[in-house]
């Protein structure tokens, strides 16, 4: 008698890990905004560059609220949703690339 395969089948070429998803997904965000943030404030640097949990401001990326008022009128206009300066979440929101895309994935509309 033959076992049909399951979701926990790795023999399945067809058979789709749901952590593995979300982690591609997660990195093809990530890639995107940061190639979003070095086009838009003109950045010497390749996207690849920017390290996804290191801090947006001081000693991470280095970039001033100027810098995140331009990172947020770019998100806004490419994910369709409004990033606010008077959002109490604003620390945790730019905190890194990392919690940028989180916030992005959650919110988005394209």
């Amino acid at each position: 008698m033959q076992s049909q395969p399951t979701a926990q089948d790795s023999s399945n070429p067809t058979t789709i890990d749901p952590v593995a998803a979300v982690t591609q997904d997660q990195a093809e965000l990530e890639r995107e905004v940061a190639g979003l943030i070095v086009e838009a404030l003109n950045l010497e640097m390749a996207p690849a560059d920017i390290d996804p949990q290191a801090p947006l401001f001081g000693e991470g990326l280095g970039l001033d609220s100027i810098d995140i008022l331009e990172v947020a009128l770019v998100v806004s206009k490419t994910y369709g949703f409004q990033l606010r300066s008077d959002d109490n979440n604003n620390t945790r929101i730019f905190q890194s690339l990392r919690s940028l895309c989180q916030h992005i994935a959650l919110n988005r509309l394209k």
